[in-house]
């Protein structure tokens, strides 16, 4: 039997970053990408390898364009640490599957490293994959976290939950992850909203700009830890701003999510560095009259717009950074 298990790339509304720090935050899920794992029973254990997954090049300037497009790594250490993580989910709660190998292979349409949640992308879609091939039944609530434990304990990636519960749960999701209830339950509280609530969005991405969320991320952990004023301000009132966004959302007041979206990219901006490159995605889709924020760690904006004759501005100008620009598909 031949399984194949998907996960989509994501985009977060409002809160992000808070996600890692006990706040809040509202994401939806983006069809249009999304990565693929395909998994079949066979004599061994074997992950079949991608061209990114390689280390043979024509030459240096293919070496150097292959690093600039997907990194210094491949997807195979993504699903690797899928497989070890939920191994090792199954050893310590004591479930029982039958001992076999299997064949695994991967593809991702997710744009790289431009904050559309690639990575997890592959790790979620693995973990689909395995616990069919094994019939094990891991919780909604809990898979996330799994997910999350192969990428920080496996392979050092820092990062929140939100990527994982959105790619896990689809649709759109508001999530509270206090440190109370977090303590309490051992995740978050999510809560599904209904997609046919939210207004026009766009999302725009240069596939030039490359940043690692991890890395992006890195130094505002050790803010954070450090109990830095600012830091700690900021990331307060970001995840008020997913609650009033989840409310705003709710009450159909787009007029107030618009302005939300907009803030939220401000107080983002007051404690981490944003290279003028991803500044000037945000800066022309306001000039063009719509809202715009980071959709991950940067290389992709999402935002709102009114209706077609916006669009087409957006896109026209977009097109003249190299930006791309796609409707989220969301059901």
């Amino acid at each position: 039997m031949v399984i194949e298990q998907r996960a989509y790339a994501r985009a977060g509304l409002l809160g992000n970053p808070s996600d890692g720090y006990f706040g809040k935050t509202l994401s939806i899920i983006v069809r249009n990408f999304g990565a693929q794992v395909t998994l079949y029973e066979s004599p061994e254990l074997r992950i079949e390898p991608k061209e990114q997954d390689l280390n043979v090049y024509r030459n240096l300037f293919h070496l150097v364009e292959s690093v600039n497009q997907t990194g210094y790594y491949g997807g195979s250490r993504l699903v690797k640490a899928a497989i070890k993580s939920f191994f090792e989910y199954c050893q310590e709660n004591r479930i029982p599957f039958v001992q076999k190998n299997f064949t695994v292979q991967y593809h991702s349409s997710i744009p790289r490293q431009v904050g559309l949640a690639g990575s997890s992308a592959i790790i979620t879609a693995a973990m689909r994959a395995l616990m069919r091939f094994y019939r094990v039944d891991i919780p909604a609530e809990i898979l996330p976290n799994l997910i999350l434990a192969a990428e920080m304990n496996e392979l050092g990636i820092n990062a929140g939950l939100q990527d994982r519960v959105i790619q896990v749960y689809e649709g759109c999701v508001f999530m509270n992850f206090d440190k109370a209830v977090m303590d309490e339950k051992g995740h978050g509280d999510y809560e599904r909203i209904d997609p046919g609530l939210l207004p026009r969005m766009f999302i725009a991405y240069k596939t030039q700009l490359s940043k690692v969320s991890g890395k992006v991320l890195n130094e505002l952990r050790i803010r954070w830890e450090k109990k830095e004023p600012l830091v700690l301000e900021i990331l307060g009132r970001l995840a008020a701003v997913a609650e009033e966004g989840r409310a705003a959302i709710l009450n159909r007041d787009h007029g107030r999510l618009f302005e939300l979206m907009n803030e939220n990219f401000d107080l983002r901006s007051k404690i981490m560095n944003i290279s003028e490159s991803n500044r000037e995605l945000v800066h022309t889709a306001r000039q063009c009259g719509a809202s715009a924020k980071f959709a991950g760690s940067g290389g992709s904006i999402i935002g709102m717009y009114r209706d077609d004759r916006m669009l087409n501005r957006l896109a026209i100008a977009m097109k003249k950074l190299n930006a791309r620009i796609i409707k989220p598909y969301i059901l």
